[in-house]
Formats: C-alpha cells, structure tokens, sequence
C-alpha cells in the first residue's frame, strides 16, 4: 500500500473508533525517520490503549508489520511504528505538551483526510 494511503487508512481506524484531533502530516522532507506521522488523541487512558489496539489489528489484518509499539503500558502517548508511517496516540495532556503537530508541521505538509469531523470533534 502507498504511504499516503496507509496514513489515510489509520487516520479512518482511529475516526471510526473515536479518536479526535486527528493529523495526518508528510515529513518525508523533513526528517529519515518516516514518511507520515498520524497523530490523535484519546479520551483517557483507556481509550489510548484501545486505539493502538484497533489500529494494531486493523493493520495486521492488511499485512502491514508492527515494527516497535512504545509507552503503551503508560497509556499517554503511545507509539506505533509501520516503517513508513509513526502513529502517535496522546492522552490529552500530553498531545498539549509535546504538540508534535508545531513541531513537524511545515504549514504545507498537512494531508486532508476526508473525515467528518477534521475539526477536533
């Protein structure tokens, strides 16, 4: 699957299972690390790790290898590594703290996502 896609789909997991403020970004141009980072946020802790879990199985189903899932036993800001593409679930204060999208965002790289509510809720 191309990269754009791949970021396209787990942006839709994360939709359908009720995450918000969900960002897509290409940072291939600004970093070797990845190509796209998603990032999103979950209610609680609870949520955050449901999150990772949908998104580990959706992708698993679609035979897109989990590389390395980091701080999923904290449930703050989990990590899920596809290779081309880092998800990142945040507890709501640590998204505030870290706020990953000023730092990786160069005001051109964000991806439109079609979702419904793009607008945080």
């Amino acid at each position: 699957m191309e990269e754009a896609a791949l970021a396209k789909s787990i942006a839709k997991i994360l939709d359908d299972k009720k995450a918000y403020d969900i960002v897509a970004l290409n940072v291939g141009q600004l970093t070797v690390i990845t190509d796209y980072m998603v990032i999103a946020s979950g209610r609680n802790v609870l949520q955050t790790r449901a999150l990772a879990d949908e998104v580990d199985d959706k992708m698993a189903e679609m035979g897109v290898p989990l590389r390395t899932r980091e701080g999923y036993q904290e449930g703050r800001w989990i990590v899920l590594d596809y290779g081309t593409v880092l998800v990142h679930i945040f507890h709501p204060e640590a998204r505030e703290f870290y706020h990953l999208e000023r730092l990786w965002s160069d005001g051109t790289n964000q991806i439109d996502l079609g979702l419904a509510a793009e607008d945080g809720e």
